[in-house]
């Protein structure tokens, strides 16, 4: 559109854009869909289309983009389908698989934004930033020459900062202490992006992993890991998939197999066409084929997660501990287009091996699928397990004859509700503002030399923070801004996030372990899980005696 755009235009513009999307609704379904007698509509149909779009680029009162117009087209047709069908343009592609891989090609740092500028939280070790000296609470001034301070975004630093590898890099960084700003010439490299976040013992016979996706590196990350736990003496395990979106199904079905016997059916799909319809099932030689196992999921667990929840479930090989999980069952096929644009396309639904659907429902017309966990948390489902209404007409039964629910997402067999803080409006305006890292990183480097002590001579779980930080944060709070609540409020708050903000701390010290370690002394999911090993061990027990008859 021109910029002397006339008033009320965008309602003239909107029938245009719905017309090229049913136009390109009906080239569209025929190329995906469309067999051999179908050939003479397809090629109609495509006329069609580059007709009306080439009568409205010509005739148009004003100025359009048509690849503009064909990828809202696109979009368009794409939300009738279903939620989860979806088209990634060219420039994004290399954006889209990034969370994905296993690595990609920068110079190796996590950073914050504050203040607008970009502040280094940690340097990968053994990474090129790490190499070179950069340290936490570092500020990148700039990079090769153009500033990083001001109106900067997370999508400025990735494009500054990443880069082809052998690449070099020039960084202009203000450090704490240093009056002036130290210059620095970082050679890209190839970066390990990790999905296993922890791994460590819980208890001395028990081990706890946790898992943030599953990309194309995870199941190798995580056997790694299962073997390093078993070695030290793990006799049992807690997978913590809470906030897991997902990612490859094979990775998923990978991992399970590490806990199933034989020949043990772990998900299917099923699709409107047989090609895509597939079993898999488990093979021998698992690394915990006899241990308890425990599952801890919750609303954010999606599509993969659920995948290895429910084939724990239904085999009756552990228990599943937390909240009902998000009910993301359809399964997406990439198919490359010859503009380098890639559509997801919805080809089947996965299916627990009881039969369960994990797909939970929706209708592409209304919006009550984009609101359905917020009506969770009205409804109530993510405090009392009663308000969870499974349809009756949907009950299946797992391997030793449990009964389980269909209707979407696996229903946990031990609900832990959500804890009230953790939806406090003040903790997560807090959240938002990053405030809890900003003040560990401050912290850390005031005391950076004591707490290395620390590190050297116990674990982050014997961490002992001094009196002073509560208030000091508070202090860091009101310098910010922040509003407190009434005092009955932040009274019940101190104990939770004085855990949280030591959590933030052993981050620094330790890394992502210290930071988990930390935090599961007051985690009740993890908790209740402990609680409940020798019940899945009962599990195990009677699953031998259906074996032996």
């Amino acid at each position: 559109m021109s910029h002397s755009e006339p008033k009320g235009s965008h309602f003239i513009f909107l029938p245009v854009i719905v017309s090229i999307s049913i136009a390109f609704g009906v080239w569209l379904g025929v190329i995906l869909f469309g067999g051999t007698g179908k050939n003479k509509l397809m090629g109609t149909s495509l006329t069609k289309f580059r007709e009306f779009l080439g009568v409205i680029e010509g005739e148009y009162v004003d100025t359009i983009n048509p690849d503009l117009l064909t990828h809202l087209a696109i979009d368009h047709i794409l939300k009738e389908l279903d939620p989860h069908s979806s088209y990634i343009p060219p420039e994004d592609i290399e954006i889209s698989k990034t969370s994905l891989e296993s690595g990609f090609e920068g110079i190796g740092i996590e950073f914050l934004i504050v203040n607008d500028s970009v502040q280094i939280i940690s340097a990968i070790k053994g990474g090129p930033s790490d190499i070179v000296g950069i340290m936490p609470g570092d500020r990148i001034v700039s990079a090769d020459g153009k500033s990083l301070t001001g109106n900067v975004t997370n999508k400025d630093v990735f494009f500054r900062l990443r880069g082809q590898q052998g690449s070099i890099v020039e960084l202009e960084v203000s450090r704490p202490g240093v009056r002036n700003t130290i210059k620095f010439a970082i050679t890209r490299a190839r970066i390990s992006s990790n999905s296993v976040e922890a791994s460590f013992l819980i208890r001395p016979s028990t081990g706890y992993l946790k898992i943030s996706k599953f990309s194309d590196n995870t199941y190798l990350e995580c056997r790694h890991h299962l073997e390093n736990l078993k070695r030290r003496g793990a006799r049992s395990i807690i997978i913590d998939v809470r906030d897991n979106p997902g990612g490859y199904l094979d990775r998923a079905t990978k991992l399970v197999d590490e806990f199933l016997p034989d020949n043990k059916l772990i998900v299917y799909t099923d699709g409107r066409s047989v090609k895509y319809d597939q079993q898999y099932f488990s093979t021998q030689g698992g690394l915990f084929l006899n241990e308890p196992l425990i599952v801890l999921v919750n609303e954010g667990s999606a599509s993969a997660s659920e995948i290895l929840a429910g084939a724990i479930q239904d085999n009756d090989r552990g228990i599943i501990v937390g909240r009902r999980t998000f009910g993301k069952g359809l399964v997406q096929v990439p198919i490359s287009l010859k503009d380098g644009s890639e559509l997801r396309l919805t080809i089947s639904r996965y299916y627990t091996p009881s039969g369960r659907c994990i797909q939970k429902p929706y209708h592409v017309k209304n919006k009550l699928y984009d609101e359905e966990l917020e009506n969770r948390l009205f409804h109530g489902e993510l405090f009392v397990p009663d308000s969870i209404q499974p349809d009756k007409n949907l009950k299946y039964e797992t391997l030793n004859g449990r009964t389980v629910y269909g209707g979407g997402g696996i229903i946990p067999d031990i609900f832990v509700p959500l804890d009230t803080l953790a939806i406090n409006q003040f903790l997560i305006e807090m959240m938002r503002k990053n405030l809890f890292r900003e003040f560990a990183l401050m912290y850390y480097n005031e005391h950076k030399m004591e707490l290395e002590q620390i590190r050297k001579r116990t674990e982050p779980s014997n961490l002992v923070l001094k009196q002073e930080v509560w208030p000091r944060f508070v202090q860091f709070t009101y310098e910010k801004k922040i509003v407190w609540p009434v005092s009955k409020q932040r009274i019940e708050s101190e104990v939770y996030l004085t855990h949280l903000i030591k959590a933030y701390i052993a981050r620094l010290v330790w890394g992502d372990n210290g930071y988990y370690q930390v935090l599961s002394q007051k985690d009740p999911m993890i908790t209740t899980a402990l609680r409940k090993i020798p019940e899945v061990q009962k599990l195990l027990q009677a699953e031998k005696k259906t074996n032996r008859n």
